[in-house]
């Protein structure tokens, strides 16, 4: 039975990668529907080039820096067991090159097209991969010694903070380090409005991760005989949850509608196989309350020009998802037991301190040298036109 198991377990894992590669699609056209129209040409452009360099460097070097493999071999040896540590990279890249595609929604309309690429290659060949060797590969005996501290590891069944957290707190050294729009806040304290451009291809973008979302969380157990029906409900529950209090916090703005499931499903990723679903329910409406709440305050009271809200979505939503394993992942309220509240807080702390602390880092080294930000004269004119010379629906036809 051994052979027949093994080609299984590459199928779930592989329809696992798909189904987060479709992700993808949902970030181009969540940052697509929220940009102004003459950025939306390169919010596409952004998600696939940088999702293609996230491949070539995971695969030469950010597994092998988290999981100590390397695929510099034969196709023989590559292909044995069904080619099954081949479709688990596939899977864990699509993790990876999440990273890059969050930080685009926050550093949107204003910055270079290089440099981010730089940065995508520096994150998912070392930074990303770095802290994910410490979490789900036990490296460097950080999770023995969260483990003797607190009685428990640290758990993160599906990356609300190895991948989440952590991209949402990469973005916000980025987004800092970047500035705001040009005439975003005015010298009279007013906000410049810039509404999202197009809700349709938003609400678009929100429903293609919502989907993938479910292999996100349920394929993370990797192997078929791992696989939980617990994970799923608990993602519905949580993804229902960040909705109707989004609608609610967010007074029917439709852009806080599409976010809130978003947030229910960041906060939920860590604990979805521990919690239970009414635990679950209050996970996900924590966080769309919690998102719709700190994106207003970033972007009025502390003028963090944030575009897509990706540091309270993923940062802190992500970074509440953690904590919340520790708590409704307890015995006490429903849970499955063998989590403490004290590891989970340690975990979520560790992830956050060394993603922002990159963050500044990787884009303070690039802001020195290379700059980060489009001209005055490029911005004003759209990254479209600027970068890639064409716009999303060109004025007029050609005669030829």
């Amino acid at each position: 039975m051994e052979a027949p198991t093994q080609g299984v377990n590459a199928l779930f894992i592989l329809l696992g990668g798909i189904m987060v590669l479709a992700m993808h699609a949902g970030f181009a056209f969540l940052e697509l529907g929220t940009v102004r129209q003459k950025n939306q040409v390169n919010a596409l452009v952004k998600i696939l080039v940088d999702f293609s360099v996230s491949t070539v460097v995971y695969f030469a070097v950010g597994y092998g820096v988290a999981y100590g493999t390397h695929f510099f071999t034969g196709a023989e040896a590559l292909a044995h067991k069904n080619g099954y540590e081949l479709v688990k990279f596939f899977f864990l890249l699509t993790f990876a090159a999440a990273i890059p595609a969050i930080i685009s929604g926050g550093i949107a309309e204003r910055s270079k097209f290089w440099p981010q690429l730089i940065a995508t290659a520096v994150i998912v060949g070392f930074v990303y991969p770095f802290f994910e060797g410490i979490v789900w590969n036990g490296h460097f005996g950080v999770q023995d010694w969260i483990q003797s501290l607190t009685g428990a590891a640290f758990h993160d069944f599906a990356g609300s903070v190895v991948v989440h957290a952590v991209g949402g707190w990469l973005a916000l050294g980025g987004v800092v380090l970047l500035g705001a729009r040009s005439n975003r806040y005015r010298k009279d304290g007013a906000v410049s409005g810039h509404p999202p451009s197009n809700i349709p291809f938003l609400a678009l973008g929100s429903w293609i991760l919502i989907v993938g979302w479910f292999g996100f969380n349920v394929m993370s157990a990797q192997t078929v005989d791992k696989i939980s029906g617990l994970v799923a409900v608990n993602s519905l529950m949580a993804m229902v949850g960040g909705t109707l209090a989004a609608v609610v916090a967010g007074k029917n703005d439709p852009g806080f509608v599409h976010n809130g499931p978003l947030a229910g499903l960041v906060a939920v990723c860590a604990g979805s196989d521990l919690m239970h679903p009414l635990g679950a329910l209050v996970v996900g409406a924590v966080a769309g309350a919690l998102f719709v709440t700190l994106f207003t305050l970033t972007q009025t009271k502390w003028k963090i020009d944030d575009v897509l809200g990706v540091w309270p979505l993923h940062g802190l939503c992500g970074a509440w998802g953690g904590i919340a394993a520790g708590i409704f992942g307890q015995q006490a309220l429903g849970g499955l037991g063998g989590v403490s509240f004290g590891a989970q807080l340690l975990g979520t702390g560790l992830g956050v301190a060394w993603a922002l602390a990159c963050g500044f880092a990787v884009y303070g080294l690039l802001k020195a040298t290379v700059g980060l930000r489009l001209s005055q004269e490029e911005e004003y004119e759209g990254a479209d036109l600027s970068l890639h010379r064409i716009r999303a629906t060109p004025e007029r036809e050609s005669n030829w």
